[in-house]
């Protein structure tokens, strides 16, 4: 089985982190992550799709799950 690279669990471990202003969190992921923030989240959405995450960290991944699912329904009801 496939494991996670260590900037997969670096990615989950920011999501982990409570953030007061997507502004913030942005550049935060530039400077800690490496990434424009752009890629970061196309790398999370597949990321989380992964079971070797959902072991990871089970309680962040269903709940970016979640979030994701509400997102594509506010979406579709617009």
């Amino acid at each position: 089985m496939p494991s996670l690279t260590e900037l997969q669990m670096r990615i989950l471990a920011f999501e982990r982190s409570l953030w007061l202003s997507p502004g913030a969190k942005d550049r935060e992921i530039t400077d800690a992550i490496g990434l424009s923030p752009t890629r970061y989240y196309q790398v999370l959405n597949e990321l989380i799709d992964r079971q070797e995450a959902a072991e990871f960290d089970p309680e962040l991944v269903a709940r970016l799950r979640r979030r994701r699912v509400a997102r594509g329904r506010l979406r579709s009801a617009d």
